[in-house]
């Protein structure tokens, strides 16, 4: 039991040293993969938007050939009913015809008043769609330059990290799936990538909380594997403090005095 523990804080402590040679790698890309993404993000979002402004200026055009065909429909029975004004029989429906006429001449004027606020529409959307177009154009210029160093980061390095994420999948795979996942955990959840760390100076680190004596004691026997009580990463190992030399007293004798 004791060696099969053993085994398996070294091969945690193995995969560990792997993953934070292959983190320092990442470091030196720094925020430039995050900015990346948050440009393409940034960048769909407002090709989204614009097309969405080109449904509305389509929906807007789709709405004035309406009124235009509404405004069609109109002029043709006011046509209608002023031939029907010639040929009433009395005044009640004469009256009636010229109502009829007054209603459509009213929906002529609605929808002209309609055509009118949708051009005005039409322009403001045109003017919404070019500036997003121009923000657009100045985000795929920004995100270039930076896809370009990062390619740059990335090639430099490519080599080297394809080397460790073999290494890593070697250092992977004699540990069992639950403690895998259990260290992938702890990595994510950990600021500085570091799920398995050894007491250093009496303490975590990880935290650099003091691990108790006997805790140590037990870490040293490796009997079972333990976490810290405070950040919860594995403890593999309880590093040697060494003490600094003393500096050695020199001892001064007193001359002796000889009496004349």
């Amino acid at each position: 039991m004791e060696n099969t523990v053993a085994k398996k804080l070294e091969s945690l402590d193995k995969l560990q040293k792997v993953d934070s040679k292959i983190d320092d790698i990442k470091k030196v890309r720094g925020a430039l993969p995050e900015e990346v993404r948050d440009l393409e993000d940034e960048i769909a979002g407002l090709e989204t938007r614009v097309t969405k402004f080109h449904t509305d200026l389509e929906n807007l055009e789709t709405g004035i050939e309406e009124k235009r065909g509404g405004i069609k429909t109109s002029e043709t029975l006011i046509k209608k009913y002023e031939e029907q004004q010639m040929n009433v029989r009395n005044n009640r429906e004469f009256d009636a015809i010229t109502k009829e006429m007054e209603l459509q001449a009213l929906e002529i004027q609605v929808s002209e008043k309609r055509i009118k606020e949708a051009f005005i529409k039409i322009e403001a959307k045109k003017e919404e769609i070019e500036a997003a177009k121009a923000v657009i154009e100045e985000k795929n210029q920004d995100l270039k330059a930076k896809k370009q160093e990062l390619d740059t980061l990335i090639a430099e390095s490519e080599a080297d990290e394809i080397k460790l994420e073999k290494e890593r999948k070697r250092a992977s795979k004699p540990i069992d799936e639950r403690l895998l996942i259990a260290y992938n955990r702890l990595r994510d959840n950990a600021k500085n990538g570091l799920a398995v760390v050894a007491v250093q100076r009496h303490a975590c680190g990880g935290c650099f909380n003091i691990v108790p004596p006997q805790r140590q004691a037990d870490i040293k026997e490796k009997k079972k594997i333990i976490v810290c009580e405070h950040c919860g990463r594995i403890l593999s190992s309880v590093e040697l403090v060494i003490e600094p030399e003393k500096p050695k007293r020199t001892i001064r004798r007193k001359k002796a005095v000889v009496k004349k």
